[in-house]
């Protein structure tokens, strides 16, 4: 479990210290916003993105907004729904926004009343599928990789395809070696897992594949990473590549597959809480992330691959379009569809065939 880790970046506004201007090109009624969030003084947010990718984005916004403090607790994507839940029925003080890679369970509790309605001045900016009813959208462009130990797998055995995949782990030599999401614990290893039985016609060979390799589960990128790069497993799969393709970059034994027949494309899906105490700092911050300044911190120093299209450089969403090809480009859409696999029944129907294959031991 992720150590729950609590940023506050606390900044006063000295004396004489000029208002926030507003962005470029917003209404000019924005400026009622700002001095509402400003008295507000505060913002929560509940997020499972590292506390050291968001740095970045608090300092940015807390320059553009001095005067407003930024609370960002740290946790796993199910440790942050369970937390906003619990907190909420025992009517206490809770998350203003809600940020996290589960993008299942952000849409269950968008879909169950929990986010404010709220149209973005940026909304018009992110692609149709990122954007549910002005509640719910998606902030990133994040792909599913397969992971390996480049020390170890030789460049014929690294697989391009799920089939490639599928057939390499069945060898004798990855018995034990190969990794993945702990599924029943981490929220986005169950909804990757369950996009792949809808995407993968071959999902069933796929579970038996893992269970003859014995996979070994981790509830965290970071574990797997750390396991595939010392050689404990030689790859993983559906391993977040946001964080992969960095790691990459100054690791010498990690490398990193997109696989060419599709690849499923995350977003980091943040909302407004319907009954959020600062909702008008609420609103700067969603706003402040989808716009083109929020999004090129996200690409160039959270390293998170920005989801609009207009912003440049490596971790973007034309960079990774470019590299995958648009037609392999599976996102997945910030929308109730994505819900389907929490119904109870099919959630045990799906983690039962799982344990009964996959993970067997």
């Amino acid at each position: 479990m992720k150590k729950q880790i609590t940023t506050a970046i606390l900044l006063a506004l000295a004396a004489g210290t000029a208002l926030a201007q507003v962005p470029q090109g917003y209404p000019a009624d924005y400026q009622k916003l700002v001095d509402a969030a400003k008295k507000e003084g505060k913002l929560v947010v509940y997020g499972a993105t590292d506390s050291k990718a968001t740095q970045p984005l608090i300092r940015d916004f807390s320059a553009l907004y001095p005067g407003i403090s930024v609370e960002y607790n740290d946790m796993n994507s199910t440790e942050v729904y369970n937390r906003f839940i619990s907190e909420r029925a025992a009517g206490g003080n809770t998350a203003d926004v809600m940020w996290s890679s589960s993008m299942d369970l952000q849409l269950k509790l968008a879909a169950e009343g929990s986010a404010l309605q709220y149209k973005s001045v940026e909304a018009a900016q992110l692609p149709a599928w990122a954007v549910w009813e002005h509640k719910a959208y998606g902030t990133t462009f994040e792909p599913a990789a397969i992971v390996y130990n480049k020390r170890l797998l030789a460049a014929n055995e690294v697989p391009q395809t799920h089939d490639d995949f599928a057939r390499l782990i069945q060898q004798p030599k990855f018995r034990d070696k190969v990794t993945t999401y702990d599924i029943e614990k981490s929220g986005v290893g169950f909804m990757f897992m369950t996009r792949d039985a809808a995407a993968y016609p071959k999902f069933a060979e796929l579970q038996q594949a893992f269970g003859v390799a014995k996979v070994r589960v981790q509830s965290s990128t970071g574990t797997m990473m750390e396991r595939i790069s010392s050689g404990e497993n030689l790859i993983g799969y559906n391993v977040l590549g946001s964080y992969a393709l960095v790691r990459a970059k100054t690791d010498p034994s990690i490398g990193v597959v997109l696989p060419k027949d599709y690849t499923q494309i995350m977003s980091r899906v943040v909302f407004i809480n319907k009954s959020a105490k600062n909702v008008n700092a609420a609103k700067l911050w969603l706003d402040y992330m989808l716009s083109k300044r929020g999004q090129t911190i996200i690409a160039n120093e959270s390293k998170l691959y920005a989801i609009r299209a207009d912003v440049t450089g490596e971790t973007t969403s034309a960079d990774l379009v470019k590299t995958i090809g648009q037609a392999n480009v599976k996102p997945i859409p910030v929308n109730p569809s994505v819900l389907d696999y929490l119904a109870p029944a099919k959630r045990m129907a799906f983690l039962k065939g799982w344990k009964e294959t996959a993970g067997k031991k």
